[in-house]
């Protein structure tokens, strides 16, 4: 029987707020089995950038990243929230600590090519493009990895990564080793039927019926990396994998009813 392995994934709403991610992490410590954490940015990165006058770029949510936003996202995702992440834990007892995907050659990646679009320094990954084996030591280790959205190409390069995608990659990965389940931990009760109506949780979604809800325009645009994510992990072996909100982790881990499951 596989070791139970938990990858939980937060976001920038809940970096941001101090109160909220102290609560989080108390819950995440908590956690007796196995555990990875993987975080986006929060607001810090476009504060940084106004302060410095480096114009943000967005194309359908994602971010447009030349090299000063390149150096800026390196230093506030790797550098100040993966630090404070890791402190945190420390003081609650949790050997956590913290990587780029270019630590130990963690996760590598390929410069996104895109026929239309240039990117910049953003890269694509594939469970390939993890060190599961290395990650695995770690593990047995006791250690608890706690990923920022930066990853490297081998050949001096960093790239912005998007977390959701690091989340699913790593299950991905790892669900070779380890009976792994993904979370998605974010702001609201699960996936809505009703974004404006907290009682609307969609208890299972399968990609038919995702495909469902993405065309009738009923999946706000910030959902959708985490859905397209999720349904990429569930179909690729991925034990359970559910979004659910933030502050009902420790709930989750314990009663398992939280949220929404994705399934095939």
């Amino acid at each position: 029987m596989k070791e139970k392995l938990y990858i939980i994934k937060i976001g920038g709403a809940l970096i941001d707020d101090e109160e909220l991610l102290e609560q989080f992490l108390e819950q995440f410590s908590g956690i007796q089995e196995k555990k990875i954490l993987v975080h986006g940015g929060g607001k810090l990165a476009n504060t940084l950038a106004d302060k410095l006058g480096v114009e943000q770029k967005m194309v359908n949510g994602r971010r447009i990243t030349d090299k000063d936003t390149l150096d800026i996202v390196a230093m506030v995702y790797a550098g100040g929230i993966n630090k404070n992440i890791v402190a945190k834990l420390q003081q609650k007892k949790c050997k956590a600590i913290g990587f780029s995907g270019a630590d130990a050659n963690l996760i590598k990646a390929k410069k996104r090519v895109h026929a239309e679009i240039d990117f910049g320094f953003v890269g694509d990954i594939t469970e390939k493009s993890v060190n599961r084996k290395l990650i695995s030591k770690l593990l047995k280790l006791k250690l608890v990895p706690v990923f920022s959205a930066i990853t490297h190409d081998k050949k001096g390069h960093l790239f912005n990564t998007n977390a959701d995608t690091i989340a699913s990659v790593l299950a991905q990965a790892l669900s070779v080793k380890f009976d792994v389940e993904l979370l998605y931990c974010f702001d609201k009760e699960g996936v809505l039927e009703d974004v404006n109506k907290p009682e609307s949780v969609i208890k299972n979604i399968s990609e038919e019926a995702f495909s469902k809800l993405k065309n009738e325009g009923k999946l706000h645009k910030g959902i959708l990396p985490k859905l397209e994510n999720a349904i990429g992990a569930v179909k690729n072996n991925v034990g359970r994998v559910f979004l659910i909100k933030e502050t009902e982790l420790k709930n989750h881990i314990e009663n398992h009813h939280a949220g929404t499951e994705i399934c095939l």
